[in-house]
């Protein structure tokens, strides 16, 4: 059926969509679902319309015979709403808006690296981040952060310290900086003299000395597990009431 000249701009709505389209009186209610169908992704079959005048109360468009009955039939005015509704059960309908399960294209590594118009080839091309010659390694670049960490917090040798998180509990005092070679992992360990024997070591790490205290008192962590400030020697056997 071709578009005349009587034929009326309306919107039309639905869940998924919303747009202008011109719609001649002269079609049956079949054929204006079928032409809704690409429009809305609801299938003719489970369409439901109604048409909505200004504030008026939306009037359905159903007819026994949809096949035959034509829309001259309802009073259809310039950018009324034609709505569509959606009869099939939740489950069953597209969700156009949820694009998770939508396949994406993935190029291939080999493919990706013998490109000569993308991010990785300009990278190359101005020697920037690990085509930087001059660069440090991931490994060095590990150890550089470690010991700006140590830096930043401030960390010195004979400083008072207690070891994070604050459930640690832990106090004592930094005996030693640096690296520990018999540890696995790079970058900047802290050695610290525990008040109390609640360490696994005395200062050394598989008879390498890297400070030294009592048994039990030593442990070895990292920077970030390290505050350093004026934190006295717990007496948890101290009576607080008690007068002298």
């Amino acid at each position: 059926m071709a578009s005349t000249a009587a034929d009326v701009p309306l919107l039309i709505t639905s869940e998924n969509a919303s747009s202008e389209r011109r719609v001649s009186p002269s079609w049956t209610i079949a054929h204006l679902k079928g032409r809704l169908e690409p429009i809305t992704g609801i299938p003719a079959s489970c369409q439901r319309l109604s048409l909505k005048v200004a504030s008026q109360t939306p009037q359905p468009i159903e007819a026994a015979d949809e096949e035959s009955t034509q829309l001259v039939r309802w009073p259809i005015q310039a950018y009324a709403e034609i709505q569509v509704i959606d009869t099939r059960p939740p489950g069953a309908r597209t969700n156009y808006t949820d694009v998770s399960a939508v396949p994406k294209y993935e190029m291939p590594v080999a493919d990706y690296e013998s490109r000569n118009d993308s991010v990785l080839a300009w990278k190359k091309a101005h020697n920037l981040g690990r085509f930087d010659p001059d660069a440090p390694s991931i490994e060095q670049q590990k150890i550089n952060a470690s010991y700006r960490e140590v830096e930043e917090r401030r960390i010195k040798v004979d400083a008072r310290c207690r070891l994070l998180p604050d459930s640690d509990h832990r106090r004592g005092a930094v005996r030693f900086i640096g690296d520990v070679s018999e540890i696995p992992g790079v970058g900047a360990w802290i050695g610290v003299e525990l008040d109390e024997p609640t360490g696994k070591n005395d200062g050394s790490v598989k008879g390498a000395r890297y400070f030294q205290c009592k048994s039990s008192c030593g442990a070895f962590v990292r920077p970030e597990r390290v505050e350093v400030g004026d934190f006295p020697v717990l007496n948890e056997l101290a009576d607080d009431d008690e007068e002298f």
